[in-house]
């Protein structure tokens, strides 16, 4: 579906989007395995008090459920569901307002999303699961174990703690959240420009990023709403210190996105979490860096106590 977005522009730039490239072999992968939609009823959400939750599974044994990022969607985990399938459960879903689940018209915040993930966890029956986040995930999942039991608590690059230089350091990117035609128009003009200055990738991942935020109107929405630093009402740092789920937090060494500090707050505060660092990788972990997260994971889930 990305790459439909993409028509107009020439899809060979996708080419020159590693992050895209992987997206769509992930969901390639995952053509042949059951896509499974649960009617979630009685949530505390206004506008969307029932929805259908979108899902995979692989394995079996205790659960794990998986939470995505931003631009992403449950094909995101396929690597490191098919590394944990032979000892556990592993459930992957779309977020509210994600990929395959429904995307009512609504205000998105962390707290909509902590309650579609609690109106999921209870449909499926899953009692305390581990859950498993990256970066809007993860600060899902993070604001989700601050309110409900959990067996274990991973966050890989977490996003979720204040930090006002964000708004700065995403300035320029403000027009691709746009609506206005004239973005993809002016974007659409620039290719032979950026193919005469040698500048073809960074228009790709340009052209991904608005393709991207088309196909998902939340984290357009979500980006829109948080464009002042006083518009961070809803970070978590002064309120994971609550958490009592045993906490595993990954940080990736070259993440361009989520700072090592960020990662260092959520070990530090939450009682008992341990912190390990992804020599050399990005912050697209589940999709790129999944043989350096299996063997962290499987270490950190053999140390959970068999009850809840």
């Amino acid at each position: 579906m990305v790459q439909e977005l993409f028509v107009p522009f020439g899809q060979s730039l996708l080419e020159k989007v590693p992050v895209a490239r992987r997206l769509a072999e992930l969901r390639a992968h995952l053509q042949g395995i059951p896509l499974h939609k649960v009617k979630l009823e009685g949530l505390n959400i206004f506008g969307a008090e029932s929805c259908w939750a979108a899902y995979r599974e692989w394995g079996s044994g205790r659960p794990v459920l998986f939470l995505h990022g931003f631009m992403a969607t449950h094909a995101n985990w396929w690597p490191l569901m098919q590394g944990l399938g032979e000892d556990y459960r592993c459930i992957a879903v779309d977020l509210l307002g994600f990929g395959q689940s429904d995307q009512p018209p609504l205000h998105y915040d962390i707290a909509t999303e902590v309650e579609f993930v609690r109106g999921f966890v209870k449909a499926l029956g899953l009692s305390a699961p581990v859950l498993v986040g990256h970066s809007f995930g993860g600060w899902i999942g993070a604001a989700y174990a601050i309110r409900y039991p959990l067996r274990g608590l991973v966050l890989l690059a977490p996003a979720g703690i204040r930090d006002d230089r964000f708004v700065r350091r995403y300035k320029h990117l403000r027009p691709l959240l746009w609506e206005t035609p004239w973005v993809d128009r002016l974007l659409h003009l620039a290719i032979p420009l950026a193919r005469c200055w040698r500048r073809e990738e960074q228009l790709a991942q340009l052209l991904w990023l608005r393709g991207s935020l088309r196909q998902q109107p939340v984290a357009r929405q979500f980006l829109l709403h948080r464009l002042r630093p006083q518009d961070a009402v809803d970070t978590v740092e002064h309120h994971i210190h609550r958490i009592q789920a045993p906490t595993l937090v990954i940080a990736a060494e070259a993440d361009d996105t989520i700072p090592l500090w960020h990662c260092q707050t959520y070990a530090k505060r939450i009682p008992g979490a341990q912190l390990k660092i992804l020599p050399g990788a990005s912050h697209a972990i589940p999709a790129f860096h999944a043989d350096l997260v299996l063997p962290l994971l499987r270490e950190f889930l053999a140390s959970l106590p068999t009850t809840s």
